[in-house]
């Protein structure tokens, strides 16, 4: 045996569901250790449960706390070679440090200063932009440069080549999403530095990009698209057509039609128009809005989910958890943990008059290896 391997030490027990302690048992252990063996019998309660056991717990961050450390960062921390972004992981308390909110899923907030460039480059990790607040900043996807703006939800699927530079005099932060855990766990990653500078071309600030005029029209689909990429062609989905989307929904359901998921709860799919697939092939991407006093029945799902407050004020539960939540607070949704969430009844902080919702989880991974699973509780 190598001396680098460090083999699991086993220990017989005396319990029901296990074989009696005797010297021999004893001499059996030694043996599977030696050659780096380990019995199922020993491991089976903790290798299959009887339900998912998530490394995960719930967890909850304060987006004005984020913003001022963001801020202090944006003093005193430079953006560029090296760093590569301005960009602060919530780390969940149970994964031992990492920077992972969930075993699958990263989010960060990232934070531009005025004039700043992030420089381009490029991995396999699919991603995304969430903008809870501010304008400025464009985003540049393979030359194509793509505004940000309150509202919209921005999705880039991996080995595309971006940067980012704010053309404003105000700093601007949002919430990245990847999926870093989860290519980390099946090392599967790549990285690429792109150039140091950008075409004039592509530092101009146009209102729509070239992606939202091929794409951006709802049913149509440009016959030039003969090859697609392995995420949505469309770069921006602008918040005006989501807000729509969902006050749509509830209008038809005010008007006895149903239309929504649940009384007084709205949502949306952020999908690929091309395809009408999830935007990116390991994140899913939603908008939820409770109208006031709405509350979801509680739900259990396989997999992991991560929350953000993009409008509103109102209270979500997570297992045994609850937390008051407004503006921009973030909370994470452990795998088969339930959750649910209510709308202020007296809210008025809202612009659409209750509580709004950005939602992203690991569905598509769990889909794809049909491990996926949901139950509703009773409320």
């Amino acid at each position: 045996m190598s001396t680098t391997q460090t083999p699991v030490r086993l220990q017989a027990v005396s319990a029901p569901d296990q074989p009696d302690v005797t010297p021999a048992l004893e001499e059996l252990y030694r043996g599977f250790e030696q050659e780096l063996l380990v019995p199922l019998w020993t491991e089976i309660g903790d290798l299959m449960p009887a339900h998912p056991r998530s490394r995960a717990v719930p967890h909850l961050w304060r987006w004005d706390s984020l913003l001022e450390l963001a801020a202090r960062a944006g003093e005193i921390v430079p953006v560029g070679r090296g760093g590569e972004r301005r960009a602060i992981a919530l780390a969940n308390p149970s994964l031992g440090g990492r920077p992972f909110a969930t075993p699958t899923l990263w989010a960060a907030i990232q934070y531009l200063m005025p004039g700043e460039d992030a420089p381009e480059h490029r991995h396999t990790q699919h991603a995304f932009r969430f903008v809870v607040e501010g304008s400025g900043v464009w985003t540049v996807v393979d030359g194509d440069p793509v505004p940000m703006n309150r509202g919209d939800f921005l999705p880039q699927a991996g080995w595309n080549w971006h940067a980012h530079h704010n053309t404003s005099k105000e700093p601007m932060a949002w919430l990245d999403g990847l999926d870093i855990p989860f290519q980390y766990v099946t090392e599967a990653q790549f990285f690429e530095f792109g150039r140091d500078e950008l075409s004039a071309a592509e530092r101009t600030t146009p209102q729509r990009s070239r992606s939202e005029r091929l794409w951006g029209h709802p049913g149509l689909r440009p016959l030039s698209a003969t090859s697609l990429p392995p995420g949505s062609p469309l770069f921006a989905y602008k918040w005006e057509f989501t807000d729509r989307a969902l006050a749509d929904q509830l209008a038809v359901e005010a008007e006895g039609y149903g239309g929504t998921v649940e009384p007084g709860h709205a949502a949306v799919r952020f999908a690929n128009p091309a395809t009408g697939a999830d935007v990116l092939p390991t994140v899913r991407a939603e908008m939820h809005r409770l109208v006031r006093g709405a509350e979801t029945a509680p739900v259990r799902e396989t997999g992991s989910s991560v929350y953000q407050v993009f409008d509103g004020s109102g209270t979500v539960t997570v297992g045994d958890t609850s937390w008051s939540v407004t503006r921009g607070d973030l909370f994470v949704v452990p795998s088969w943990e339930s959750f649910s969430a209510r709308s202020e009844a007296g809210s008025t902080d809202s612009d659409s008059g209750g509580l709004d919702l950005f939602r992203f989880s690991d569905a598509p991974v769990f889909e794809a290896l049909q491990l996926h699973r949901t139950r509703k509780e009773d409320a």
